[in-house]
């Protein structure tokens, strides 16, 4: 049986897969505009996707959060998001998969990408027993995702404050039936095999 911890799941079509972000307006507005990011998106800072519609909204507090007010959905190809899982690393240090400390920090320092496996969120924000991706972009990876692998960015920031309404009201089969369909995505197991935490021998002293 696959492991949920890492599995990635995504709203995906043959040609791109969708991620998410969450920017001020002056930023998020003109980019969902134009389908690109404007020159005020800084391509030499570390940017993190996310590909769970629910954990951008735990994120961003359902586009509440000053400075994330303006949620965006941008669809990028297979082949920039198997590069950035290819030349990822994980962003702590695990036992097992790394073979000291210093050997990850060197591997963190040349890598372009970084991968978090958080806690996937429930519709009332709540942690999930499986793990959700977030990927960041710094250096070249940054450069890429902007000016090469972005086919598309959306305003779905209206979709938000929807499903958000839907919450609060209690009304939570309905706030279901508008999220986007996020199914298994096909990573080969060669993008993820060196981002797995491995699983403890005896699953009583597991705690990860």
């Amino acid at each position: 049986m696959e492991d949920q911890n890492h599995q990635i799941r995504a709203r995906h079509t043959p040609a791109t897969v969708t991620v998410y972000q969450a920017y001020a307006p002056h930023i998020g507005l003109p980019a969902a505009r134009d389908g690109r990011f404007p020159s005020a998106w800084k391509r030499d800072r570390m940017t993190w996707i996310k590909p769970s519609f629910l954990w951008m909204m735990y994120r961003c507090g359902w586009g509440l959060k000053e400075g994330q007010e303006t949620v965006l959905a941008v669809e990028i190809t297979h082949e920039g998001f198997a590069w950035a899982l290819r030349n990822a690393c994980l962003s702590h240090y695990v036992r097992g998969l790394h073979p000291d400390q210093a050997a990850w920090k060197r591997q963190l320092h040349r890598s372009p990408t970084r991968v978090q496996w958080d806690p996937e969120r429930d519709l009332q924000l709540r942690p999930l027993p499986y793990r959700s991706l977030q990927l960041g972009l710094a250096g070249e990876a940054a450069r890429r995702y902007a000016d090469e692998w972005t086919v598309s960015i959306t305003d779905v920031t209206p979709l938000a404050r929807e499903v958000h309404a839907l919450v609060r009201a209690g009304d939570l089969e309905a706030a279901a039936a508008r999220l986007p369909e996020e199914r298994p995505y096909p990573a080969a197991d060669d993008l993820l095999s060196h981002l797995r935490v491995p699983r403890p021998a005896h699953p009583a002293a597991d705690g990860v």
